[in-house]
């Protein structure tokens, strides 16, 4: 049996996992980024490492997120691909008859649609917090209730009030006029999931034609207030997947596996990455007006790679 590897690396969360080559997951991790993308890795590998059987040998590895790149050098992927792909091919392994991927996550909200296993459009906003689930996480932390029970209090609300969406600004601050007003948490709560989803549908679905079956992605789609909302917007089931929240890498290591396959080897660097002491630096090429700042990745004591120049000057690192 082949195993393979994928790791989607976001500025929120940091997730890995392990499928075989029947396409099931044999193990997954999910961690917090906290801003140290290269410490989240060698952590998330420690913890794969210690949930696996030891004559596990992993066959490829794939990379996708925002920081795919800089995982990829890391673990030596086979392939870094963008999230659209990897969400779009995961959620066809799981649900073939999938027309339409709805994705948010921590940093950015995504829809892709699908027609007859072909990605055919799709959007992404990476510019509104408001529509993200770390502007949730905020709300549940100012107001003190875990994350982990926001949807609970929403699916009990009885008239939820309007909040305004459009900006994450005016959304605290309309939540906070709610509050003041005497409304209940259970009515603003739902109200913040419709204002999400209202920010969602017209910044992303607007002109999109949306056909079920539609798949909820992403760690917000733990967020069970947040699925009715987006039920009650589209007039249609929302299914939410046994690994929602690590599809992205998921299907990285899809990718992987038929990267490998096509060129019969592996880059991936091992385990040992967990314990190898990784760094970076930057420096401003002063050759051209553009004042490019030029980033070097150190793995031990030696620079691997250099990114950042756009005219590729420091790129090669002999």
């Amino acid at each position: 049996m082949k195993y393979y590897l994928g790791i989607d690396l976001g500025s929120v969360s940091t997730n890995l996992v392990v499928i075989d080559e029947d396409g099931q997951v044999i193990n997954e991790v999910y961690l917090r980024t906290k801003g140290q993308p290269i410490k989240a890795i060698q952590e998330g590998m420690k913890q794969l490492l210690e949930n696996l059987d030891s004559d596990i040998e992993i066959s490829g590895v794939g990379t996708t997120g925002s920081g795919r790149h800089l995982a990829g050098i890391m673990v030596g992927a086979d392939a870094v691909k963008n999230e659209i792909t990897a969400h779009a091919i995961a959620a066809l392994h799981f649900e073939p008859d999938v027309r339409t991927v709805v994705e948010i996550g921590g940093q950015d909200s995504k829809i892709i649609i699908i027609r007859d296993g072909i990605v055919t459009d799709f959007a992404m906003n990476t510019v509104c917090a408001a529509g993200t689930g770390s502007f949730l996480d905020q709300q549940a932390n100012r107001i003190g209730i875990p994350i982990e029970h926001f949807g609970e209090y929403a699916l009990r609300s009885k008239t939820p009030v309007r909040i305004a969406g459009r900006c994450a600004v005016f959304a605290e601050s309309d939540m906070i006029h709610k509050q003041q007003a005497g409304h209940n948490l259970e009515d603003i709560i739902r109200g913040l999931c419709e204002a999400l989803v209202r920010n969602y549908m017209n910044n992303l679905a607007r002109g999109k034609e949306i056909h079920p079956k539609v798949i909820f992605q992403g760690g917000v789609a733990a967020n069970v207030g947040m699925k009715a909302a987006l039920e009650d917007a589209l007039g249609c089931e929302v299914s939410v997947p046994e690994h929602f929240d690590v599809m992205g890498a998921v299907g990285a290591a899809f990718i992987s596996e038929d990267e490998v396959q096509k060129k019969g080897k592996t880059n991936f660097r091992g385990f040992e990455i967990s314990d190898t002491n990784f760094k970076v630096s930057n420096f401003e090429c002063s050759g051209c007006p553009n004042r490019c700042e030029v980033v070097n990745f150190h793995m031990e004591d030696k620079i691997i790679a250099r990114w950042g120049d756009r005219c590729g000057r420091w790129k090669n690192i002999e």
